[in-house]
Parts: structure tokens; sequence; C-alpha cells
């Protein structure tokens, strides 16, 4: 039976860790085209500005709480001290429509102030989640109308 040659142990694994390392780059770079490409969309989204990529505007600090922003009907549903930046980054909203409706209007407010030809002004955005307050099937609309124009702004 003939013999193969074997590699040494001690180049093997820096070979193996070189190949795992690089085999991301070479799959990527066969995947995109020879350009950095830039997403417009996704810059009114809750992650978004969760993220901090971008500075919020000062009518509306970061660490100002839901309740003095959108009034004593959202101090009733939510906590006393859930500040938007913790509204934008909350992760609970898949059933609780709530949770997503504070998510996506303080979204929504933001881009209000910030994004030019948003379709909701600072004063609807607010009117809206008294109003989307009140029922389940009212959060549920109105977090859904806020999603759909987070998602349709630049």
């Amino acid at each position: 039976m003939k013999k193969h040659p074997s590699i040494p142990t001690s180049l093997l694994l820096p070979a193996v860790v070189l190949m795992l390392f690089l085999a991301p780059i070479v799959t990527e770079s066969v995947a995109r085209p020879g350009f950095v490409y830039t997403r417009t969309r996704g810059r009114c989204t809750p992650q978004y500005w969760s993220s901090r990529r971008e500075a919020w505007p000062r009518m509306i600090p970061q660490g100002s709480s839901v309740s003095k922003v959108f009034g004593s009907r959202a101090y009733e549903r939510y906590r006393y001290d859930l500040t938007l930046l913790e509204a934008t980054s909350r992760n609970d909203d898949g059933e609780n429509v709530y949770a997503r409706l504070v998510k996506e209007s303080t979204a929504a407010l933001i881009n209000s102030y910030s994004r030019k030809g948003y379709p909701y002004s600072a004063w609807e955005v607010k009117t809206a989640v008294i109003q989307g307050i009140v029922s389940d099937q009212a959060a549920a609309v109105q977090a859904q109308r806020f999603y759909d124009a987070n998602r349709a702004c630049n």
C-alpha cells in the first residue's frame, strides 16, 4: 500500500484558520458588484433611530419619556419612565399591539421633525397615538399606518 505524504499539524491549523477567514470575503466579492452599494431606504425605521447613526431632532431628545411626549393617555398605557430611545429599540412588538404602536409612532414622530415630505406632522402623530391607545384594534391599525409610512420614507 502506497503512503501519502502528510501535512505537518503545525502548518495545518494556520492554513485552516486562514481559509475560514478568507472564505466569506471571496464569496462576498462574487455576489456583489465592484462598487460600494448604499441603501437609501431604512433611514426612517425604529431600528435606524435606535442605532443612533444620526442625531435626533432637538425637539425630542432620546431621553424624553413617552408619557411626556405623547401625553397622559400614554402614561396610563406604558411605563412612566419608558424613554423614546427605549421605545424605538423594543423587541416585544410581535403580538403586543401597544408595543408596536409606541415603537412605530416614536419613529414616526422623529421622522416628522427630521424628514422633509414625511406624510405626518408631529401634531398628527401625537393625535393618532392618543386615538390608537383606546383599543387593541385601533392600536393595530395605527401601528400599521406608521409602519408603512416609516418603511416608505427615505
